[in-house]
């Protein structure tokens, strides 16, 4: 049998002829991209920046080893205003309703996981610098749990029904038309990565049912010690077999803004071709990969303009879609280029609170 492999619009179609001694044909059916979004002027530029580097020919062809692409996860590919950012919600949890901690919260934590509720119920602004003030409590709060613990802490959490939306949890939350990005470029020979805001090891407990591996996620990171390691520095002790690796209450670093720039840096060594975001946050990562000096390179800013379909201050993000324009980003919107958002079945609805 002879096949002909052709590339078309970045689907790959196998088609077969028979051989003399068979007159039977078998044709492949041509794999579909994108069959969650309208077409749009983002997407054009997205296909049309894959067929450019990815074409041998080119003068801005890539090779596979570099096509590197870096994606924020709240707001970009997992929604985030249901009522607030997941690991917002999580803290709250832990701090205000977890029978097993809420009686010995330290004040400073109760303190912040009680601003996140009152900012969640009733709309009261979150400090300045809250960003920073929730990761100090956020690593108080989850101190001395081993990984394993924490990872399966966070899946069931996230198996809640997710507030403000019926027939979705929590850990379902994913936008799929984001998703199918991802199958885009894995199909075209990029690698991606997940650098996010939010605790690494929650990143990796939310990615995994979509198949993100663990090592291509990035994000704000506490100290970890093996769980008989004490006081004593990394240094000088020598952990054992039967040890596991404990979560500290040392805040390393928050992954946000040129923090994210400096641990792409370190953690992958090369820059970006490929950068998607939503927020101010990740303007310095889609800054770092449009500066790549060696190869042509992308950045997309999502905005949530879509208040039928999900919780957003449509008015707020038409401003920021004109403001990431002005700074050379292409700009997605989720109410005009996603024909769904979380899939059928998914309905926003009010929030609702326990009392």
């Amino acid at each position: 049998m002879i096949a002909a492999i052709l590339t078309i619009c970045g689907a790959t179609v196998l088609t077969s002829c028979s051989n003399d001694d068979d007159n039977s044909a078998v044709v492949q059916p041509v794999k579909e991209y994108f069959t969650l979004w309208n077409q749009c002027e983002a997407l054009t530029a997205l296909k049309d920046y894959v067929a450019d580097v990815t074409n041998p020919n080119s003068p801005n062809y890539i090779k596979e080893e570099d096509r590197i692409a870096t994606f924020d996860m709240d707001g970009t590919f997992v929604g985030e205003l249901y009522p607030s950012y997941f690991e917002y919600n999580l803290l709250e949890y832990r701090v205000l309703d977890d029978p097993a901690y809420k009686d010995i919260a330290p004040e400073d934590v109760r303190e912040t996981a009680q601003e996140i509720r009152d900012f969640v119920r009733d709309g009261k602004k979150l400090p300045d610098h809250f960003d920073m003030k929730h990761a100090y409590a956020a690593a108080k709060a989850y101190s001395g749990m081993t990984l394993a613990e924490f990872d399966a802490y966070v899946k069931t959490y996230a198996q809640q029904p997710a507030n403000g939306f019926s027939g979705m949890t929590y850990g379902q939350s994913f936008y799929k038309p984001m998703l199918e990005v991802f199958d885009y470029l894995k199909d075209n020979g990029f690698t991606y990565y997940v650098v996010s805001g939010s605790d690494r090891f929650i990143c990796r407990a939310l990615v995994e049912s979509i198949g993100i591996p663990s090592n291509r996620v990035i994000g704000m990171d506490v100290r970890l010690v093996s769980s008989s390691q004490g006081t004593e520095a990394g240094v000088n002790y020598t952990m054992g077999k039967e040890e596991d690796l404990v979560r500290t209450d040392e805040l390393i670093i928050k992954n946000l803004k040129t923090n994210k720039v400096l641990q792409i840096s370190q953690e992958i060594g090369k820059v970006p071709v490929l950068s998607f975001g939503n927020s101010g946050g990740d303007c310095a990562m889609h800054n770092y990969a449009l500066s790549n000096s060696k190869y042509k390179s992308a950045a997309f800013m999502l905005i949530a303009d879509d208040d039928a379909r999900d919780h957003a201050n449509r008015e707020k993000a038409l401003t920021l879609g004109q403001q990431w324009r002005e700074s050379g980003y292409y700009v997605i919107s989720m109410r005009d280029d996603f024909k769904t958002i979380y899939g059928d079945g998914v309905v926003k609805t009010d929030f609702t609170f326990k009392k």
